[in-house]
C-alpha cells in the first residue's frame, strides 16, 4: 500500500531554487540513509519490517545558458502487522512507514522545505500519493520524543483499502525531526477498531526510530 513516494516532490522544490549554484558547489546529488525501528520495540508491538525502498528522483532545471541536473534519494522503510477484524479475518492493515529525506545545507541555511510541513501538510501528501487512502477529518494532536527530539504527531481519520476491503482508519503523522544529515518523517495507519491497541503501538514504534534500518 505505501510504496510510493510521499515527499520525493517535496523535497526536491527547495533543491530546484538551488540547481545554479549546486553544480559549482559540487551539491548536485543529496542522498538519505535508510532509518527504521529498535528491532525489540517491533516485537513488542508485533510488526515486521518489510521493505525498504529508494524513492530517487532526479530533475533537470534550465539555468539559461545550460542544463543543471539535480538527484535527490529518499529512503522508505515499511512496517506492517496483521490484525484482528472479526468477520473479515487477520488482515496485513496497520501499517508504519518511516521516511528519510537530505538535509541540503549552505551557510546554516536548509533548503529542504519537509522541516517545515506541518501535520496537516505531510497528510495531505499522504492523501495526494495513494489512491488508496482518503483523509477526510483531523483529529488531535501531541508531542512525542523522537530522536531525542520533541515532534508534534496529528491524528486523522480516513477511508483506506487493504486487500480489497474498505476500512475505516486513523493515521498518525509525525513532523520531521533530524539526523546529522537527514530529515525524518513517520507515519502509522490502522484500522479504527483497533485503536485501543495501535494507538499507543504507533506512539511506542515512533519514539524507537532509529537511525539505520535492519536487513530484512
Amino acid at each position: 500500500m505505501y510504496r510510493r513516494e510521499v515527499v520525493t516532490g517535496a523535497s526536491v522544490l527547495g533543491v530546484a531554487s538551488l540547481a545554479g549554484c549546486l553544480g559549482v558547489l559540487d551539491m548536485d546529488e543529496h542522498n538519505a540513509r535508510p532509518a527504521g525501528v529498535d528491532r525489540s520495540v517491533l516485537d513488542e508491538t508485533g510488526y515486521d519490517q518489510t521493505a525498504v525502498e529508494e524513492l530517487g528522483i532526479e530533475e533537470e532545471f534550465d539555468m539559461m545558458l545550460y542544463t543543471e541536473s539535480v538527484s535527490v534519494r529518499n529512503y522508505l522503510t515499511e512496517h506492517e502487522k496483521a490484525v484482528d477484524l472479526g468477520p473479515v479475518g487477520d488482515l496485513r492493515a496497520a501499517v508504519f512507514i518511516v521516511i528519510t529525506t537530505p538535509q541540503v545545507s549552505i551557510a546554516g541555511r536548509e533548503f529542504n522545505p519537509v522541516e517545515e510541513l506541518s501535520t496537516e501538510d505531510l497528510v495531505e501528501l499522504v492523501s495526494e500519493n495513494y489512491g488508496e487512502i482518503d483523509i477526510h477529518s483531523e483529529g488531535d494532536e501531541w508531542e512525542l520524543d523522537v530522536l531525542d527530539q520533541t515532534t508534534t504527531v496529528g491524528q486523522f481519520e480516513a477511508d483506506a483499502e487493504f486487500e480489497g476491503e474498505d476500512l475505516d482508519v486513523l493515521v498518525h503523522v509525525a513532523e520531521a525531526v533530524e539526523t546529522d544529515d537527514d530529515h525524518v518523517i513517520s507515519v502509522g495507519v490502522y484500522p479504527e477498531e483497533t485503536r485501543g491497541q495501535e494507538t499507543d503501538n504507533v506512539d511506542s514504534l515512533m519514539q524507537a526510530i532509529i537511525e539505520d534500518a535492519h536487513d530484512h
